[in-house]
């Protein structure tokens, strides 16, 4: 029998990958609820995990507390099985802003949100997967938590047909638009369908290709799989099924049933209301809750009506709502990566959902079963998975409590060992560091300093400016593409040191950093735990000359169980390689090109070049197209670059713009485009 996973590598498990994958494989055979693996940076946990699903064959969902790690374990995650349905699942918003009341000032600010078409098709083609095979691997960030509708009405919904089925082209149509696909003859995107005579073209909302199919009178004479953007056929299929065009979709029959409970509620919540006189607020909540029931009517469906999803899904009060995980079979895998962030992620949502909320529907702007549209509670999330693995190289109170004692995997395949620890006085630790600055950066090597308050990190990069280092800095108020550029210009040697706060943790990869240098490192705290001490001091476990050294007048008891651990490690690998004649090696990794596009450069190329034609909506276009494209190939960075361009172009264009107007759009458009290699 064939294996459900088949993972694809040039190379085999090294090191200790071998042990950990056995261990894990015997915990899940013997039905372990929880188990974690502890390992380090650099040591390819995506690697063993991955070789644990391919032995395991099970359904799996691989969770991640952010979008960028997400994608890169997609990416990871996609190269070793290329045969098989490796998913994302993110949320699908640009820009999101939730729905929400100020008492204080009387300000409701709508819900305004962004929605990126892609990341939405890649969440449709998750669902799809888990609904129609087996060997399906979804990538999620902890928005797979939040409510979804119901895997049992989406199942129900889902349309089929077969060659040589007798189906009328209306009925077909008809049943297109239940399931929230639109109609659109001139432009195909994901969730539409057009009609041309006895041919009806349908565009799967998660997928990238096309279905045609034609009738001969009320028989389906062929299906097709198309090209979507050239409608050139590519495949003949037999029989197809098109699941619904959205995740909050029901049948009409059970419409209307949902339709009464709402209004029930209604008429309950209006008396409560005016029972306590508050007019305005019953007179609010009558008003926006009976348009939304009209639009139901109407065409099925309404803006938030997730916020009615427990009586679409007919739950009683309190009962949690559907979620990604309900659409996976029973018995499947759940990866927690980096589990020392993203389990507390997971565990604070619920508070923060029911705050927002709470307002809302106490001042009449929705009705209080808008409560029960909400992410899991920590208790429900554990309750509704299986078997568990958590991956981190710094495992949490609740790791440590339920799955005991760690699986370790601390030996990288590069050879290199953790950094030595020195601990040195507080007393002139700005000069200390400086010398040790000078001293990296005459080897060709990089320097990551961490403070512990932003001011700090500015107020210092300054003052080393000032004597002549050459030394950024960077943390949350920075934007994300900055960010970008500033990691970038490190890595490519356009300064030395690089100055933070807790932004150098996790998910930072720097090849080139040699030093980390962590100040105060005995002000005992969050920044300053045994977690972020050991994770901090992974940064410098990419380069063999790898050294950390924590400036302090006492030895707190994070900074000893960090020193223990690091020990522990650098004994092991360094063991390993003495046995096996590893000889270390610093990680090589590619620089990418930068985000942004030069000012100057555009300026140059509009003095430089005159006379040429320009189309505005064809600018628009191309744009859009590479926005798409960006997104396609989860650079969303790029992606979300390009939209704001493309904002910033839209709201440039006036009515009728004067030609120098229009050539300096288009110019600085075209040098966009070259200077990004488009």
């Amino acid at each position: 029998m064939d294996a459900l996973f088949q993972l694809v590598s040039d190379y085999q498990p090294t090191g200790d990958q071998p042990q950990a994958i056995e261990a894990l494989c015997r915990g899940l055979d013997s039905s372990q609820r929880f188990q974690t693996l502890e390992g380090v940076t650099g040591s390819g946990k995506t690697f063993t995990i991955a070789n644990v699903i391919a032995r395991q064959g099970r359904p799996t969902l691989v969770m991640s507390h952010n979008k960028t790690l997400a994608a890169q374990l997609y990416a990871e995650l996609k190269n070793f099985f290329p045969n098989n349905a490796v998913e994302f699942f993110i949320s699908y918003y640009d820009y999101y802003q939730p729905e929400a009341y100020i008492p204080q000032t009387d300000t409701f600010i709508e819900k305004d949100a962004s929605i990126n078409s892609e990341i939405e098709r890649l969440r449709l083609a998750a669902t799809d997967s888990l609904l129609s095979r087996d060997d399906v691997i979804i990538v999620a960030s902890v928005s797979c938590i939040y409510g979804l509708g119901s895997p049992e009405d989406y199942r129900e919904m889902v349309f089929s047909a077969t060659t040589g089925e007798e189906c009328g082209r209306d009925v077909m149509l008809e049943k297109l638009v239940a399931i929230q696909y639109e109609r659109n003859d001139y432009e195909p995107s994901p969730g539409t369908f057009r009609v041309r005579g006895d041919t009806v073209d349908i565009f799967p909302s998660y997928a990238t290709y096309g279905i045609r199919i034609q009738f001969f009178g009320a028989e389906i004479d062929s299906i097709r799989r198309i090209d979507a953007r050239t409608s050139g056929a590519e495949e003949t299929l037999e029989r197809i099924t098109i699941s619904p065009a959205k995740h909050f979709v029901m049948p009409v029959e059970k419409l209307e049933p949902a339709i009464i409970r709402i209004e029930a509620e209604l008429e309950e919540r209006v008396r409560w209301l005016e029972a306590r006189d508050k007019l305005i607020e019953a007179q609010r909540i009558r008003m926006r809750t009976t348009y939304d029931i009209e639009m139901m009517r109407e065409i099925g469906y309404c803006g938030g009506i997730e916020n009615y999803s427990r009586h679409l899904g007919a739950r009683a009060a309190g009962e949690r709502p559907a979620c990604l995980m309900d659409y996976f079979p029973k018995n499947f895998l759940t990866i927690v990566d980096e589990s020392h962030v993203t389990l507390p992620q997971v565990r604070g949502m619920f508070n923060g959902d029911q705050a927002r909320k709470g307002t809302l529907v106490e001042h009449g702007f929705r009705l209080p079963s808008a409560l029960d549209n909400r992410p899991l509670e920590f208790n429900e999330f554990l309750e509704i998975t299986d078997s568990m693995i958590f991956t981190t190289a710094t495992p949490g109170p609740f790791e440590v409590q339920k799955a005991g004692r760690p699986i370790e995997q601390i030996i990288r395949p590069t050879g290199i060992v953790d950094p030595p620890v020195d601990v040195r006085p507080l007393q002139g630790q700005i000069d200390d560091v400086m010398e040790e600055i000078r001293a990296r950066a005459e080897r060709g090597e990089r320097t990551l300093v961490t403070t512990l308050t932003k001011r700090t990190s500015e107020d210092l990069t300054d003052y080393l400016k000032k004597v002549g280092l050459r030394v950024e800095y960077l943390h949350s108020d920075v934007s994300a593409l900055d960010r970008v550029d500033i990691l970038r210009g490190l890595r490519k040697a356009e300064f030395d040191c690089l100055i933070g706060i807790n932004l150098l943790r996790e998910g930072l990869d720097l090849p080139e950093v040699s030093l980390v240098a962590i100040l105060d490192a005995d002000k005992e705290g969050f920044l300053r735990s045994e977690t972020a001490l050991v994770q901090t001091a992974g940064r410098a476990a990419r380069h063999v000359d790898g050294k950390v050294i924590m400036y302090a007048d006492k030895m707190t008891g994070s900074m000893q169980r960090m020193i223990d651990v690091t020990n522990h490690r650098r004994e092991k690998q360094v063991a390993y390689n003495k046995e096996h004649g590893v000889v270390p090696q610093s990680i090589q990794k590619e620089i990418s090109e930068s985000l942004k596009r030069g000012a100057e450069e555009v300026e140059e190329m509009v003095v430089r070049e005159t006379g040429e034609s320009y189309n505005v909506n064809q600018v628009i276009h191309e744009i859009e197209q590479e926005m798409v494209e960006a997104a396609e190939k989860l650079e969303f960075e790029r992606a979300a670059l390009l939209r704001d361009e493309l904002y910033e172009l839209k709201s440039s264009i006036e009515p009728n713009p004067a030609p120098e107007k229009r050539k300096m759009l288009y110019k600085g458009r075209k040098m966009r485009g070259r200077t990004s290699g488009c």
